[in-house]
């Protein structure tokens, strides 16, 4: 059976796709190891890289071609400052050179050497080719970014969405019936069954810190978000609104850190209209950062990242104004619990199942999340997830001039809307009464996204990408 880790859900990465930037990044990272694994390494002479299909015609305003530049330079996506981002590529574009993992200095002009491709190919429709020239013979290695930053390739097992880790959890799961028997036999929350097999694989210190390392990442996120006015980059010329929004909320209780800020907004009183506003706000703020190349956490998506942190601050700041780090743990283990159910039986990728597989899952993922911290049992966690899916089938992927700006950032925004409104659904439905199971609405998903005509999916050439000129913009 296919495990995946919480910690596989809920990556650090930067921005503005998990699919078409921190894939990239990953696989150019895997093809160096490859190189060394098989001593070429210090003997390439030149690289060049090929996309292909939907990473082509939307890897531009997906910055793919700067994820790639820096994962061929050896940069960390997790730790690099993201200042360093623009002085980097600027130094490739200017010298047309490029220093190989930070070793090994190659010819490189990003305009010859990075080559976009319309066509698609077979296996997926995020492809790309690494080639390296070693004493005159071309070595051509080629990997499929399967959304949320997991990469792979074609000989991988498990062909539908082909990635496997290969773990022992004492309780596997591939649907939400399998996590409902370990529930109902162990006689405990989602959360807690979903720690057991997390803790098979990693010390319960371990997952903490790292579990600690996402909500800080993801605070920082909304914090710097609501605090940086101005214009997106991409030449749409968006403008920022988590910013306006943010100063129109805010009391005067002063802070100084994302922390102090949680605490201020605590003690702010919080109007019945506003807590649609304050949810916007995280949601929006966090997107904002994504499209700027900020970093985020892969929630399952870059594209989806602002949903959960959204809701898991709603919580905190107007729900439970005692909650604390136990609060958040609980959340985000069964987000990312729910989450790869929906990776194990339909898909988290756009370029497959449009927009429902990101900001769906997602909505999915918080709402279950929610759920269980407001008190629902775990039949009902199901029901939250499957009521936030349910009203996201058949969303399509249609970023107007392939930037994940319109109508992206705006849909984290409903996606947390729906997801509280979902978690309150599900609080209030006898799960004997539910006519359609998690599991129903996951497999629905996958057929759902194999019936979307590929224009509906992350390659800008149907519904808002083609609908609104873009001078319009």
């Amino acid at each position: 059976m296919e495990c995946i880790s919480v910690f596989d859900m809920l990556k650090i990465g930067i921005g503005p796709s998990s699919s078409h930037t921190l894939g990239p990044w990953r696989a150019a990272e895997r093809w160096i190891l490859e190189l060394k694994a098989s001593n070429q390494f210090e003997y390439v002479e030149n690289i060049s890289v090929d996309l292909y299909g939907s990473l082509s015609l939307t890897g531009k305003g997906h910055a793919t071609d700067y994820a790639v530049m820096l994962g061929l330079s050896g940069c960390d996506p997790e730790t690099m400052p993201t200042n360093d981002i623009d002085k980097i590529i600027s130094s490739i574009k200017a010298q047309n050179k490029i220093a190989f993992n930070n070793e090994k200095p190659l010819t490189f002009d990003p305009k010859t050497a990075i080559v976009f491709n319309r066509q698609f190919l077979p296996f997926h429709s995020n492809a790309m080719t690494f080639t390296a020239t070693i004493a005159g013979k071309a070595y051509k290695s080629t990997f499929y970014s399967i959304g949320g930053g997991f990469v792979i390739k074609e000989e991988s097992n498990n062909s539908k969405k082909n990635f496997e880790i290969k773990c022992s959890f004492p309780y596997p799961i591939e649907k939400g019936t399998d996590l409902l028997q370990f529930c109902n036999t162990l006689n405990k929350p989602i959360s807690d069954v979903v720690l057991e097999n997390e803790k098979s694989i990693r010390t319960e210190a371990n997952i903490n810190s790292e579990l600690k390392r996402i909500w800080d990442t993801m605070l920082e996120c909304m914090f710097v978000g609501c605090h940086t006015e101005g214009k997106l980059p991409g030449g749409l010329n968006v403008r920022r609104r988590a910013f306006d929004i943010h100063q129109n909320l805010k009391g005067s209780s002063p802070y100084k850190t994302p922390v102090e800020w949680v605490y201020s907004i605590r003690n702010t009183e919080v109007k019945f209209r506003q807590i649609l506003k304050w949810v916007s706000c995280f949601a929006l703020a966090v997107n904002e950062v994504n499209a700027s190349l900020g970093r985020v956490v892969t929630a399952p998506t870059n594209g989806s990242a602002g949903v959960i942190p959204a809701v898991l601050m709603y919580y905190l700041v107007i729900e439970n104004h005692d909650g604390n780090f136990e609060d958040i743990k609980r959340f985000l283990l069964v987000a990312g619990e729910i989450g790869s159910i929906f990776k194990k039986g339909a898909t988290i990728s756009a370029a497959m199942g449009g927009c429902q597989a990101e900001i769906g899952v997602s909505s999915a993922m918080a709402a279950g999340a929610l759920c269980e911290l407001l008190g629902g049992t775990p039949e009902q966690v199901l029901v939250a997830s499957e009521i936030a899916m349910e009203h996201h089938l058949g969303l399509t992927c249609d970023p107007i001039g392939g930037l994940v700006q319109i109508p992206c950032i705006e849909r984290n925004a409903m996606g947390a809307i729906k997801a509280i409104n979902a978690a309150e659904l599900a609080l209030d439905t006898a799960p004997e009464h539910v006519k359609v199971p998690l599991d129903k609405v996951v497999a629905t998903m996958w057929e759902t996204a194999k019936d979307m005509h590929t224009k509906y999916k992350e390659t800008s050439e149907g519904g808002l990408a083609i609908g609104v000129n873009l001078t319009d913009c």
